[in-house]
């Protein structure tokens, strides 16, 4: 795959993006108060993964692989986390409310990112990737919402 400057710089941005976010959800893994929380953010990590090396190998110039199908996961059956004390489901909240702010953004600069590129098989992976990123939003707010985090 033959990419232009403008992709390349374009790549270079989604990859740290990418790189921001994994560091962020190892911490935040670590740092949470609720075991589903520690969980949710870990298996986000893992996706985020999955991101760096499709946005790595696009930027290498290799043809992105069809992407798989996004699972649906059922954010309606998030369950209420019995926290020990307030504190800790505020410090809980803040990890939620940064991490949906970043994806926020990381989700927009997908949205760019498609309309830029010139291949059809590029443009179909970013998509996919914004997808993933969007449905992590979902959980997040998800968990959220069932433990009163978000106003």
């Amino acid at each position: 795959m033959t990419i232009s400057s403008k992709e390349t710089d374009l790549l270079k941005d989604l990859k740290s993006a990418e790189q921001l976010c994994i560091e962020k959800y190892a911490q935040y893994s670590k740092m949470a108060k609720s075991t589903a929380l520690s969980a949710l953010f870990s298996s986000m990590e893992k996706t985020e993964r999955e991101h760096l090396c499709a946005v790595t190998d696009m930027l290498a110039g290799k043809d992105p692989a069809p992407p798989a199908s996004i699972s649906n996961s059922n954010n309606q059956n998030c369950t209420a986390y019995s926290y020990a004390s307030e504190e800790d489901r505020k410090s809980d909240a803040f990890l939620c409310q940064d991490m949906l702010s970043t994806e926020k953004h990381v989700s927009s600069m997908y949205d760019v990112s498609i309309f830029e590129f010139a291949t059809p098989a590029a443009r179909k992976m970013l998509g996919h990737i914004q997808a993933e990123e969007q449905q992590h939003g979902e959980q997040l707010y998800a968990y959220m919402k069932a433990n009163g985090m978000y106003a």
